[in-house]
């Protein structure tokens, strides 16, 4: 027996003090409209109804099952219309992940135009270096590297690609000079990133297209491109930095571009959006989604802003 349903039948007769019209609403047949209330009399062991033929009469027992079926029907109800509005409007909380290089600087104005548009969905946000489990740590949406994703199943969707950039700080330059070539890059103090985001063998490529790879001892890594900046800005060394991250720096010349015939290979970096599934996305996940890559897209960040970077 389908204890539910078999409710939901009860009450209707006991509403419409009739089975066929019991039936009738409910687009079932008699038979049937009087098997559930049959089965549930005897799952229950009490006649919940007086049936005569002319009559349905609600039993004092049946008047006091009746109340409470119509409690837990009414909380059933409410529940599945929650659940529907959250499949159609956004609201509640949705927990998102980020790379913690993609500052507060760079998120913060994206979250806060979607809250603009979206005002009944809570953020919650945490930033990590470390590889993230989506599914399993019960986060929404990530903006993250692809690689520090370990959950299976999950839709990745691109959404910003930043270059990497040679600088250094006009103090450093003026003690140790300018390398002419990357070839002259092992004199030099060399500042990276830390030896899970990139080994020691750089791979840069010429003007003429020609590669040239040079193995890279660093005098100082870290894991966060921040720290990586501010070691370039105080003189420490030669750094390799997202290009939007320090566009703002090399414009005010407080950092140089070194190197600019040259680009680095296999060291830009891609930041996507990654959520779970296809089926069943919620109206907060799918909003925030289509949000921020609108946001990104056409205020074209991937160049423009940066702070809003990868590790």
């Amino acid at each position: 027996m389908n204890q539910f349903q078999a409710m939901r039948v009860f009450m209707k007769v006991a509403e419409t003090e009739s089975f066929s019209r019991a039936a009738a609403a409910l687009d079932l047949s008699n038979a049937v409209v009087t098997r559930y209330v049959s089965l549930l009399e005897a799952h229950l062991n009490t006649r919940l109804l007086n049936r005569t033929t002319r009559s349905v009469s609600l039993t004092e027992a049946g008047r006091e099952y009746a109340d409470g079926c119509r409690a837990v029907i009414e909380q059933v109800e409410a529940i599945e219309a929650s659940m529907a509005n959250s499949s159609i409007d956004p609201s509640g909380t949705l927990k998102l992940v980020a790379s913690a290089s993609f500052s507060l600087l760079g998120l913060t104005p994206m979250l806060c135009a979607f809250r603009e548009q979206y005002s009944n969905v809570k953020l919650r946000l945490t930033l990590l270096h470390r590889p993230v489990d989506l599914v399993a740590e019960g986060f929404d949406v990530g903006i993250v590297v692809p690689h520090l994703v370990n959950s299976g199943m999950l839709i990745n969707r691109p959404l910003v690609r930043v270059a990497a950039a040679l600088v250094a700080s006009p103090v450093y330059l003026s003690r140790r000079g300018a390398p002419a070539r990357p070839a002259a890059l092992p004199a030099h103090e060399f500042l990276a990133p830390s030896a899970d985001i990139h080994g020691p063998m750089w791979s840069f490529v010429g003007p003429s297209g020609a590669v040239e790879n040079v193995a890279l001892d660093p005098a100082y890594s870290v894991n966060s491109s921040h720290m990586l900046r501010q070691a370039a800005l105080s003189g420490m060394g030669i750094a390799v930095l997202p290009e939007n991250y320090v566009a703002q720096d090399i414009d005010a010349g407080s950092l140089v571009r070194l190197l600019p015939g040259y680009t680095l290979q296999d060291a830009d970096k891609e930041v996507s959006i990654v959520y779970p599934g296809r089926r069943h996305v919620s109206a907060k996940t799918r909003s925030f989604v289509d949000f921020a890559l609108a946001y990104f897209r056409d205020r074209g960040l991937a160049n423009a802003n940066p702070e809003a970077l990868p590790e």
